[in-house]
This record gives C-alpha cells, structure tokens and sequence, in this order.
C-alpha cells in the first residue's frame, strides 16, 4: 500500500508524516508530482495557514489538482485532508477574500462566530468529536483543533461545540476531511490513521 503525502509548501508535513508511519504506513512518499498521486493507493493532503494561500500553492503545481481529482474521486482512492486540506474540499473559502477550493464537498469555509464572549477565536486546543453519523474511521473522542474558520455545508460526519456547532469531520464516497490534527491527537489521532490506512471503502 503506498501513500502519497502532498508537498505544496503549506503544511505540517513531516509531523503528519510521523504520525502516519506511527500508525503503520510503510510505503510514504512526500511529493509535489503529480504522476506519484496518480499512482498512490491513498493520499493525504495536510495544511496549516490560509485558505486562499494554501489553494494558491496548490494550484500552482501543474497537473496537480486534475491528478488529485482523478485518483481520489473517479479512480475512488481513500483521501484524507487535514485542517486546512479539510477546508480545501469545499467549494470556496472567505478568509481575506473569497478563493475556490476543490469543489468536492458542497459548501464554504467561513470565519467563526462563536455565540458567546469567552469563547476565543483561534478556537484551539482538546475538544470532543461528536459523530452525526455511523462512519467507519471517524469514531467519539477528543481531538486537538487549532483553526479560525470552519466548513458550513454538505456531508458533515461530525461536529465539536465551541460555544454552538463546528464541524470537525466531513466526506462522501472515499473522501474524509478532519479539521482536527490527528497528528497532535495522541492516541485518537493515531487511531483514526490506522483506520484510515485499513480503510477499504
């Protein structure tokens, strides 16, 4: 089973990369090719930063994104975006302007509003992951969030509260998007990646 780690110079990589292995990946390549996504049997696309950057970076690789396209949603290759990889799923994203993202998921990535004074933007730290429905790889527990915006749309698998609803997992099909860090996650975040790793959807 090989896996292709996405480079396009916006993420946490090596800490994912860690944590993947961690949870039994043997076969990791960390690319910015796009002809090694093509072939991958998984992939995973992380990032930290903004929206519109991240979809800047990642565009700006030729070939990139048809290669993710192809092998994630016609070929139905397991995907796992992380944070800001999440996010990318979406249709656009509102943080400074407003940037397209992928389109796989219907839906936005807007600021957080949170319904209370003391609840604090970045929302970061442990949290509860609240499944809204049966999935195989997203299961109850905490998880380690660090974002200021949040998805709104379509296909959301589970929520955290911060002072109201945030989505903290979406995905259809072969897709998973978690904007929590598995990575930062302890044991939570290494047993979701197995799962993702066994994953036979």
């Amino acid at each position: 089973m090989t896996l292709a780690l996405i480079d396009y110079g916006a993420g946490n990589l090596h800490s994912v990369a860690n944590a993947l292995r961690a949870a039994g990946c043997e076969d990791l390549t960390i690319t910015a090719d796009p002809d090694v996504v093509a072939r991958a049997d998984r992939i995973v696309l992380p990032g930290v930063g903004a929206f519109g950057a991240c979809s800047a970076a990642l565009r700006g690789i030729d070939g990139m994104v048809e290669a993710m396209d192809r092998r994630a949603r016609t070929e139905a290759t397991p995907f796992l975006g992380v944070c800001v990889g999440m996010q990318l799923m979406a249709d656009a994203g509102e943080e400074m302007g407003t940037h397209p993202g992928l389109g796989w998921i219907p839906g936005r990535v807007r600021r957080l509003e949170p319904a209370t004074m003391d609840a604090k933007v970045p929302h970061m730290g442990w949290n509860d992951v609240v499944p809204l429905l049966e999935h195989p790889l997203v299961q109850p527990g905490e998880a380690y969030f660090l974002h200021s915006f949040a998805f709104e749309g379509d296909d959301v698998i589970a929520t955290t509260d911060h002072a109201g609803p945030v989505t903290a997992a979406i995905g259809r099909d072969t897709l998973l998007g978690v904007q929590f860090h598995p990575e930062k996650s302890q044991s939570y975040g290494l047993s979701l990646l197995t799962r993702f790793l066994a994953w036979r959807p």
